[in-house]
């Protein structure tokens, strides 16, 4: 009995097919390993990857909630600088020996008006609902990928420290005498802390560009690893393509053989 055995021809075949229907996979997604199968340490380097970027880019979000978040601060407390030195230059003006009761007395009503509006800027001042003027607790930013990488905007109670300047009244003669000292207390007080702010803000734009920068390195090197050369891909496919035909051509060749000699014996 002749025995005719097509394996290697459908195994080469199949082998081919296979091989085309893993570079369409490729082609399609645009990806070296789009699983597991692919390559099972290339894969767990990208997932690495994958999470070090997201973390990075989620934290370089953070930096910024967290400069804006300094920002509002900061730009609440320049209005109370201006207030602050309204009210100073309203105090020397007080100390003008010319000036009468009457004249005095229509100086304090703008300076009872600059510090109600001091106490409703630091009630008003705030980010997300959190108080930036009154709370005086740090707010936290994680600004990297993993945990501990901190920065901390400090929230100071302002009315706390420049109290004396909204009770200043230079009405009184004794208060007038101190409220020059009080209200340079208060403006240095103020200004210490809108430097803090402004260091913190800078702090913040220093984490966000080096975290910029390691997504953008951790994204190349995934890059690498991931993305499918689709130069070397299309001729791959195309070199592919004609194993495919010629396996084909191989196979039919054969089959027709087998029928040929089959109908001599029969």
């Amino acid at each position: 009995m002749i025995k005719f055995d097509n394996n290697n021809a459908g195994s080469l075949l199949q082998q081919v097919q296979q091989k085309q229907s893993s570079l369409m996979e490729k082609l399609a997604s645009g990806k070296q390993v789009n699983s597991a199968a692919d390559g099972p340490a290339a894969q767990l380097i990208i997932d690495r990857l994958t999470s070090q970027t997201e973390g990075s880019r989620q934290a370089i979000s953070n930096a910024y909630d967290g400069i804006s978040l300094a920002q509002v601060a900061e730009s609440g407390l320049a209005n109370i600088t201006d207030d602050a030195n309204r009210i100073r230059e309203l105090t020397v003006q007080a100390g003008n020996g010319a000036l009468n009761d009457s004249d005095r007395q229509a100086l304090q009503s703008e300076i009872s008006a600059l510090q109600e509006n001091i106490s409703l800027t630091v009630e008003q001042t705030n980010f997300a609902g959190k108080p930036l003027l009154s709370g005086g607790q740090d707010i936290s930013f994680l600004v990297g990928s993993s945990s501990g990488n901190n920065i901390n905007v400090e929230t100071n109670n302002v009315t706390d420290s420049i109290s004396d300047l909204l009770s200043i009244d230079v009405t009184n003669a004794e208060s007038r005498q101190q409220a020059l000292d009080i209200a340079d207390a208060s403006l240095e007080a103020i200004g210490g802390f809108r430097g803090d702010l402004g260091a913190t803000q800078n702090q913040f734009a220093s984490a966000a560009r080096v975290l910029t920068e390691s997504s953008i390195n951790s994204e190349s090197a995934r890059s690498r690893i991931q993305d499918l050369d689709y130069a070397q891909a299309t001729s791959d496919m195309a070199a592919a393509q004609v194993q495919g035909q010629a396996s084909l051509s191989v196979q039919a060749q054969a089959n027709q053989q087998q029928g040929q000699v089959l109908a001599l014996l029969s």
